[in-house]
C-alpha cells in the first residue's frame, strides 16, 4: 500500500503533467556544471560512463549494483572488431562484470585504462574527479551482480583520484534487511530481497535521498508533494546518426515550478536499469514515479532527467555498457552518452 506521500505524489504528478507526449525539451538556464548522475545495474554503468566522459560538468554519482568504468571492454573490443568485439565484450560483461565466474574486475587496471582514454581526449581529464562525491551500493541478497564487482568500482574511484572521504560505500543495511537486485525505496516496491521486476526494493531505505544528500551537501531531505511539471519530451532530436542508438522516442524530465521561471537549477540524471524502461508495458513510469526522486526535487531546485532506452530495439532495455552501439560506447562520441549530453545542453540554454 502506498504511503500518504506516495498518494500525494501520484496525484500531484497527474495534476501537474500538462505536456503532450513528444514535446520539445525546453531551455531552462540550468547550472550544467553542477550535474549529478545515478543509476541501477546497466544504468549504474551508464552513470559511471557519463561521469567519466563529462567529468568537467559532473559533481557526483550514485552507483547502485554496478561496477567500474570500462569493465566490459575486452581486448577484442578495443581492437574495434565489430561482431567479435561485441561478442567478447558481452561475454566479459556477463562473466566478470555481473557474475564473477572469470574473476572480478581489476579496478586499478581499469583506472589506468581510463587514464589512457583521457590522455587521448576520448573522455574528460581524470583530474576533474578529485572533488567528486560518489555513493556505491551492493545488496547482500543481490543474485545478479556480485559484491566483488562493486568492490572493484570502489578501488577504481580511489585509483582515479576520488578522495576516500568523498566515497561512500554501502554493503549492509542498518535495519538488518538484505537487499536484492533493485533500487531501494522507503515504501512500496517488491520485497526487499526479491530482485524482481520492476526492481524497486521495499527495504525501508530512501536510496534516492541517500544518493542526493551525499552528492549535494546542502541538500534538503524532507520530501514534499511535487508541484512542478512532469514533461514527456521528444528524444529523437538528440539522436546521432548511429544505426541503432537504442534510445526510445520519448524521455521524461521533472521540472520544479521554481526552475521553470528562474535559472540556476541543478540537474540530476537518473538512468533506469535493464527491464525498467517506460517502454516496457509492465513497468511504465514506475522508475520515474516511485524511486523517490520527485518528492525531493522542488525543495532543492533540482531538475530530474530520466532518459529512456527502447525495449523494442535494445537488449532487455539495457543501457549500452558493453558496446552494442559500436566501439566508441565509452567515449564522448558514444551515441547514448552524446545524446544525453545534448539533452543537458538544451536544459542549459536560456529559457525562451
Amino acid at each position: 500500500m502506498r504511503t500518504w506521500i506516495g498518494v500525494l505524489l501520484l496525484a500531484a504528478v497527474l495534476l501537474a503533467t500538462q505536456a503532450a507526449a513528444g514535446d520539445r525539451l525546453p531551455g531552462l538556464g540550468v547550472a550544467a556544471g553542477q550535474t549529478s548522475v545515478s543509476g541501477l545495474s546497466s544504468g549504474a554503468y551508464m552513470a559511471g560512463q557519463f561521469q567519466l566522459a563529462f567529468s568537467s560538468i559532473v559533481v557526483g554519482a550514485g552507483i547502485v549494483a554496478g561496477g567500474p568504468w570500462g569493465c566490459a571492454q575486452s581486448s577484442w573490443g578495443m581492437a574495434r572488431l565489430p561482431f567479435l568485439g561485441r561478442s567478447a565484450n558481452l561475454a566479459q560483461a556477463l562473466n566478470r562484470c555481473m557474475a564473477t565466474r572469470l574473476g572480478g574486475p581489476d579496478g586499478a587496471a581499469l583506472a589506468r585504462a581510463a587514464g589512457v582514454a583521457a590522455a587521448r581526449g576520448r573522455i574528460d581529464p581524470l583530474a576533474n574527479l578529485r572533488d567528486d562525491r560518489v555513493y556505491l551500493f551492493h545488496g547482500e541478497a543481490d543474485a545478479v551482480v556480485g559484491r566483488p564487482v562493486v568492490e572493484a568500482a570502489e578501488s577504481f574511484y580511489l585509483a582515479v583520484g576520488v578522495p576516500a572521504a568523498n566515497l561512500r560505500t554501502v554493503y549492509r543495511l542498518e535495519a538488518g534487511q538484505e537487499a536484492g537486485h533493485g533500487f531501494l525505496v522507503k515504501s512500496g516496491g517488491s520485497a526487499c530481497d526479491a530482485g524482481v521486476a520492476p526492481f524497486l526494493a521495499g527495504c525501508g531505505y530512501d536510496q534516492a535521498g541517500e544518493i542526493l544528500a551525499w552528492i549535494y551537501l546542502d541538500f534538503d531531505r524532507r520530501p514534499r508533494a511535487p508541484e512542478g511539471r512532469l514533461l514527456v519530451f521528444d528524444q529523437t532530436e538528440f539522436l546521432s546518426t548511429a544505426k541503432n542508438p537504442g534510445l526510445a522516442a520519448e524521455g521524461v524530465a521533472y521540472v520544479p515550478a521554481s526552475c521553470a521561471d528562474r535559472p540556476g537549477c541543478r540537474v540530476h540524471i537518473a538512468f533506469h536499469g535493464c527491464l525498467q524502461s517506460r517502454t516496457m508495458p509492465e513497468v511504465g513510469d514506475r522508475f520515474i514515479e516511485d524511486t523517490g526522486y520527485l518528492p525531493l526535487a522542488d525543495a532543492n531546485r533540482l531538475v530530474i532527467l530520466f532518459p529512456q532506452t527502447d525495449a523494442a530495439t535494445t537488449p532487455n532495455a539495457c543501457w549500452d555498457w558493453w558496446g552494442y552501439t559500436g566501439p566508441d560506447f565509452l567515449s564522448h562520441e558514444a551515441p547514448q552518452l552524446s545524446a544525453v549530453r545534448a539533452m543537458l545542453e538544451r536544459l542549459a540554454q536560456p529559457a525562451s
